[in-house]
C-alpha cells in the first residue's frame, strides 16, 4: 500500500493559495488606498486592477482542482494563466509609470483633472456627467520614489515569478 500525499501538501495547491493571497493583498491595498485613504484612481489605475480580478478566481479554482484530486496539469495551466495575467498588469504598470514620468503620452481620456464632489445630493446626478477622474499623468502618491503604478509593476513581477515557480514545482 502506497501513501499518497495530502492535496493540501501538493505544490500546486500551496502555490495557488499563496498566489491568490498575494494577489488579493495587492488589489486589496489599492482598494484600501482608494476607500480608506481617499486616493481617487485614474482610468489607468482602474485598468491595472482588472487582471487581478480575473486571476484571483483562477488561482482559487486551481486550488480547488488540487483538492478535488484532478490531474495536476489542470491546476498548473490555471496557475500559468494567473501568472500571465500578472505579467499583463505589470506591463500596464510600466506603461502607466511611463505616462506619469512623461516618457510618452497617456490616453486622451486621462488628460483631465478631478474636481471635488458635491455634498449636495440634488447636484450629484448632474455632476456624474461632468466630473472626470484624476489625470493619469500625475502620481497621487510616491513611496520610496515609486507611484502606485510603479509598485504594481513590482507586485506583478513578483506574483508572476511565484506563479511560474509554482508551475515548475507542481510538475
Amino acid at each position: 500500500m502506497t501513501a499518497t500525499a495530502s492535496p493540501l501538501a501538493r505544490p500546486g495547491f500551496i502555490y495557488s493559495i499563496l498566489l491568490a493571497i498575494g494577489m488579493a493583498a495587492a488589489v486589496g491595498a489599492a482598494l484600501g488606498f482608494q476607500y480608506v485613504g481617499g486616493y481617487i484612481p485614474c482610468a489607468l489605475c482602474l485598468l491595472q486592477r482588472q487582471p487581478y480580478y480575473y486571476a484571483i478566481p483562477i488561482a482559487i479554482l486551481a486550488a480547488i482542482c488540487e483538492l478535488a484530486g484532478l490531474p495536476n496539469w489542470i491546476s498548473r495551466a490555471m496557475i500559468l494563466a494567473a501568472g500571465m495575467l500578472m505579467l499583463v498588469t505589470a506591463g500596464m504598470g510600466v506603461y502607466h509609470a511611463g505616462v506619469e514620468w512623461h516618457f510618452w503620452p497617456g490616453p486622451a481620456t486621462c488628460s483631465t483633472t478631478a474636481s471635488s464632489m458635491t455634498t449636495n445630493a440634488g447636484d450629484l446626478l448632474s455632476e456624474l456627467n461632468t466630473i472626470k477622474g484624476p489625470s493619469c499623468t500625475d502620481a497621487a502618491l510616491r513611496v520610496f520614489g515609486l507611484s502606485f503604478a510603479g509598485w504594481n509593476v513590482i507586485a506583478g513581477i513578483l506574483l508572476a515569478a511565484l506563479a511560474f515557480t509554482g508551475v515548475r514545482k507542481a510538475a
